[in-house]
């Protein structure tokens, strides 16, 4: 009587056991870890506990600025995009002006130009009071970050607009759109699906860029953050937590971006 044989096995010997590493994503456990630490001792330390209790009220208003200011940006950098493409020499001449303007200064030198001087003076010149909502060092940042962002977004926009043909314009006009329509139903959706991840990248920029409005006294995360270091002398405890809490939104941010960014992809 035969024994019966076993069939062969078609993979190597220790495929099975083998994995390979080299795809697995170590730099995510270092993220982790960098936010675990703090994570630990506010839970475990009171301390931290009350020095995170105190810096999260500025959570509110980093997010209102980086919203607004993004906001800001994309509108303002939409008219100065299509300036640049513009045919009227003064109207491209102004939007490249600009650009090169407000990329030619640090963001901190512009951010503090626009809500200590200029921000006030528009103010005083429009007549409206100090202590009114407009005035607010909220808003004068949100206004400042925007216009900071406007000239970056701008280029970006300007990128996606001529990465569509001339062919997919000129057939737009050919079946009787006008050129508002062509470029709302034709260019702008192409556009915008072409420059997301760099639209993604300039608003994880500014979210970083946010803590820059400090120096207006507006109490967002970097502000709360000086405030209770400068009474508790805590510095290590502060901006660790300071860090963490910049880290947790960047990471999230960046996920659902990436997210978004599949999920409108052509397939």
């Amino acid at each position: 009587m035969t024994a019966v044989q076993k069939p062969a096995d078609p993979l190597p010997p220790g495929s099975r056991s083998t994995y390979d590493w080299s795809g697995f994503p170590w730099w995510f456990l270092g993220i982790i870890a960098v936010i675990a630490y703090p994570l630990f001792r506010i839970l475990t330390d009171e301390t931290w506990a009350e020095g995170f209790d105190f810096i999260k009220a500025g959570l509110t208003l980093t997010i209102i600025v980086t919203l607004g200011g993004f906001v800001v940006a994309m509108v303002l950098g939409l008219g100065v995009a299509l300036a640049r493409l513009s045919k009227n020499p003064v109207a491209r001449n102004l939007a490249i002006f600009f650009i090169e303007l407000i990329r030619g200064i640090p963001v901190l030198v512009t951010i503090i130009f626009v809500g200590l001087v200029i921000w006030p003076a528009l103010m005083k010149f429009l007549g409206i009071a100090p202590r009114t909502f407009i005035s607010s060092p909220g808003v004068k940042a949100t206004v400042a970050v925007g216009l900071v962002y406007a000239a970056f977004i701008a280029e970006v926009l300007r990128a996606g607009i001529e990465s569509i043909s001339i062919g997919q314009r000129e057939a737009g006009l050919s079946m009787g759109l006008s050129n508002r329509q062509v470029f709302r139903f034709i260019v702008w959706p192409q556009a915008i699906k072409n420059i997301m991840p760099a639209l993604g990248n300039d608003l994880i920029a500014l979210l970083k860029d946010s803590s820059l409005v400090s120096i207006l006294a507006v109490r967002e995360l970097t502000q709360t953050t000086k405030l209770w270091t400068g009474v508790t002398f805590q510095f290590m405890a502060g901006y660790l937590i300071l860090a963490a809490m910049y880290l947790t939104l960047t990471v999230s941010l960046s996920a659902l971006l990436q997210w978004y960014e599949r999920r409108i992809s052509t397939p």
